[in-house]
């Protein structure tokens, strides 16, 4: 049986192989989770689309399943990312969640990157139960837990040097303070414990010395033993994560053996995912500003596109993301997909009441000739297409907008002059292959683009130019350039009177 995301009846998505391959006999959990220590960007996105695809899978599949999404907010800021403005060199090492909102509308730091990531999930139709790391913590939900860390820390450290390989210092303790006096989360000396009362004395690296309660969150446990602590506490059957957690030695193999010997617990089935790289920068991280934003993606991308493209990918497979031509072939591609209802990708992928008939490379091409959203209605209408909903289609030529704007190629890029071009004059050749045209032209009895294509290559044909000669003499006419787009598209979408005018003008400019 071949794994795919395939049409054929003969072929099996991934997300219902991992479907097929877990535990049928229990509720499952499926988690996922990000630090929102900067703009979410569609590479993050690949790990929640990918746990929501398995989860939906999961569900069709009758298993009784919850998607989770856990926000690392308890994370420490690492550094002065690009994005922030100087001033916060204060806040580094300090929880994400403690620390100011950047623009001031948030309720911290954190939340100003997870708000808009939550709304896109949304439009994602990705509908989590919805975690806070910090809340977790200073709820006592982990004290348990971080008691049976503290006292089998030397069991703990075995099992890391051992399976990592690498050797970590004789005082290392799986557990950081937050610090009271500079309120950082410290690699702190441990001087105590007292597990009945969850006190942990401590030394910060600053010079204070106290104590911190960490049934109200004082302090969180380092990441590799975080991590498998959370499968034991929450119950985690399955969880998607980068191929740097599987590396032989690293985060997964060291949490398989600390939630089994230190916690009883077992390590979820496990979905392994590659990088979504930037085509031309390499993999995404907003730490470096290689990144595009899911929120701005989706100005321009309709979300389920989005889901198809990780949909359409087995998780272990690198995706290459281009926003500019390659984004209109992966919109092509779905439309092509989505014509063949039955396909498991499309079924994975689609959100109903978002679809529209309109080809979005044809609405590049309509909203830089419309002039307003009126314009844009007429000049669909004279096409043929439906636009009854004028809301759908309105968001769809917006998404059309911005994607011009700010990631088409030049050469997609065009202006419809007022007047004809004067800088330009023709051949003798080229005007008689324009007025073979213009004859052509007014023949057309129904104003479409095959008939128009037609039109086209009859007249270019006929003439000593041939048709590529004489679509660079219709950009020409139009757009005074030499190149522009789909021509019987172009023409259809311009109307009968405004070409027939303009080619009429081209046959009169006399031969140079």
């Amino acid at each position: 049986m071949q794994i795919t995301g395939g049409n054929s009846s003969e072929k099996i998505h991934w997300a219902d192989v991992c479907a097929a391959n877990v535990n049928q006999d229990i509720p499952h959990r499926i988690a996922t989770g990000i630090t929102p220590s900067g703009p979410i960007h569609i590479g993050n996105m690949r790990e929640v689309v990918t746990g929501d695809l398995v989860y939906k899978a999961m569900v069709k599949k009758g298993l009784d399943t919850e998607l989770i999404y856990n926000a690392d907010d308890f994370d420490p800021l690492r550094k002065v990312y690009p994005f922030l403005p100087q001033s916060y060199e204060q806040y580094i090492g300090r929880p994400i969640c403690d620390i100011p909102c950047p623009c001031g509308k948030h309720a911290n730091y954190a939340e100003h990157f997870l708000e808009p990531f939550l709304q896109a999930l949304e439009e994602l139709d990705v509908k989590p139960v919805v975690m806070r790391s910090s809340e977790l913590y200073r709820s006592g939900k982990y004290t348990e837990q971080i008691k049976t860390v503290l006292e089998n820390s030397e069991e703990i450290k075995e099992i890391l040097e051992r399976v990592s390989r690498r050797k970590l210092p004789d005082t290392w303790v799986p557990f950081y303070p937050i610090c009271k006096k500079c309120k950082k989360i410290s690699n702190a000396e441990i001087l105590g414990h007292d597990p009945e009362n969850h006190i942990v004395k401590y030394r910060c690296d600053c010079g204070y010395e106290g104590d911190c309660d960490y049934s109200k969150g004082e302090g969180k446990l380092v990441w590799r033993v975080d991590w498998p602590m959370r499968w034991a506490a929450l119950d985690v059957t399955v969880e998607p994560f980068g191929k740097d957690h599987a590396a032989a030695g690293g985060s997964y193999d060291t949490g398989k053996e600390i939630v089994e010997k230190i916690f009883g617990g077992n390590a979820p089935y496990p979905v392994q995912y590659e990088w979504i790289s930037l085509k031309g920068k390499g993999a995404m991280a907003s730490s470096t500003g290689v990144a595009i934003t899911i929120t701005s993606m989706l100005e321009i991308v309709p979300p389920d596109v989005l889901r198809y493209l990780i949909a359409r990918s087995k998780p272990e497979k690198a995706i290459n993301f281009d926003p500019g031509m390659g984004l209109l072939t992966l919109i092509d591609e779905y439309a092509k997909v989505a014509e063949n209802a039955d396909s498991r990708e499309y079924e994975l992928s689609k959100i109903s009441n978002l679809a529209t008939d309109i080809p979005f490379r044809h609405l590049v091409t309509v909203v830089q000739i419309a002039k307003d959203d009126e314009a844009i209605f007429d000049v669909l209408e004279r096409s043929g297409y439906n636009v009854e909903n004028r809301e759908a289609v309105l968001k769809r030529a917006q998404r059309a907008k911005i994607w011009v704007d700010k990631y088409a190629p030049e050469m997609v890029r065009f202006t419809v002059q007022k007047d004809m071009p004067k800088e330009f004059s023709f051949t003798e050749p080229e005007l008689s292959a324009i007025k073979l045209l213009s004859e052509n032209l007014s023949a057309v009895e129904e104003w479409n683009a095959e008939n128009l294509h037609n039109a086209i290559y009859s007249a270019g044909n006929e003439s000593e130019i041939g048709p590529k000669g004489l679509f660079t003499c219709i950009y020409i006419s139009i757009l005074g350039q030499k190149r522009g787009p789909r021509a019987g598209w172009f023409l259809e979408a311009l109307g009968r009177d405004f070409v027939t005018k303009r080619i009429s003008e081209a046959v009169n400019t006399g031969a140079q």
